[in-house]
């Protein structure tokens, strides 16, 4: 009983540092996001009523291919990631997990994402995933190291699951969907400047060109952040003029936009860490907010 008393608790250790570093291979909090924004898509570009299947199935495809882009990106950056003291720790680099093993995860889950879409929903909604993987690993991934595009770039995959979710839901890509992915695609900029500028020197030490490098003062990252928290307040109304949200959306926008702005000029009024951390907590709740807000006055 005694040699059962300890051994149990070894064994449980070891699912759950399984498990967690599963997690982070396959960035779940981030895929958890492109999850929320497949979901809205589909919900959105869905006639009534809803087939929940089919959103199930849609969000189930899109999770797979979204993990395995994100395995695929950090095996690819596993000598980038060994150098930063916020990625040293990952599965990779840490150790814990072989290199081979992501690629291999990876690749099976993007593969099966894209063809069970294919699949169970439609060959538009699958295409658009293959292209999100596609942009994420061979566009992204390498342009980290050689221009600042990056951040804009990276935006586009990252904008691009709403319109898998539309697709799969309507099996086109009309007004309603392209006004999703430009809320999303904007909302990337400033929550990345955030990161980038808190992290720099991290970013830097890996080789990372980011435009927040250099930017010792912050200046150039706050300003490039109220330039797109601008443009997202006016964009972000999109959705009720292309007939997807009623009005009633339009006051629940700017007032979630003008507080994003507010949040923006005060990390470029003091451009200190502290600013910036609460832009990126701002960004963190407005995607969200606007989100159910665009749920709760769909047409």
């Amino acid at each position: 009983m005694k040699t059962a008393t300890v051994e149990t608790p070894s064994l449980a250790g070891s699912r759950h540092s399984f498990v967690s570093d599963l997690a982070e291979l396959v960035k779940a909090r981030l895929t958890l996001l492109v999850l929320v924004t497949t979901a809205v898509g589909f919900y959105l570009g869905a006639e009534p009523p809803i087939n929940y299947k089919a959103l199930f199935q849609t969000v189930l495809g899109t999770a797979a291919a979204a993990a395995g882009a994100a395995a695929l990106n950090q095996w690819w950056e596993r000598r980038a990631d060994a150098l930063m003291r916020r990625t040293k720790t990952r599965p990779i680099p840490a150790g814990r997990m072989t290199p081979l093993q992501a690629l291999v995860l990876g690749a099976a889950l993007s593969v099966f994402g894209v063809v069970y879409l294919a699949i169970v929903c439609n060959a538009l909604s699958a295409v658009l995933t293959a292209i999100t993987i596609a942009i994420y690993i061979f566009a992204y991934t390498p342009l980290k190291r050689t221009s600042t595009a990056n951040t804009a770039v990276g935006a586009i995959p990252g904008a691009i699951p709403p319109m898998i979710g539309w697709a799969a839901a309507r099996g086109d890509i009309g007004p309603g969907a392209w006004s999703l992915f430009v809320i999303v695609f904007l909302w990337q900029m400033p929550h990345f400047f955030a990161i980038a500028w808190m992290c720099r020197e991290d970013y830097s030490r890996a080789g990372f060109r980011m435009i927040s490098s250099d930017d010792f003062s912050g200046e150039r990252s706050a300003s490039q952040s109220v330039f797109f928290c601008i443009l997202l307040l006016v964009l972000a109304g999109l959705p009720a003029f292309v007939g997807i949200a009623s009005y009633v959306y339009q006051p629940i926008e700017l007032l979630l936009g003008g507080l994003f702005v507010a949040v923006a000029m005060r990390f470029l009024r003091l451009r200190t860490p502290s600013a910036a951390r609460l832009l990126f907590f701002a960004s963190i709740a407005y995607l969200p907010l606007l989100l159910a807000a665009l749920v709760l006055t769909k047409l």
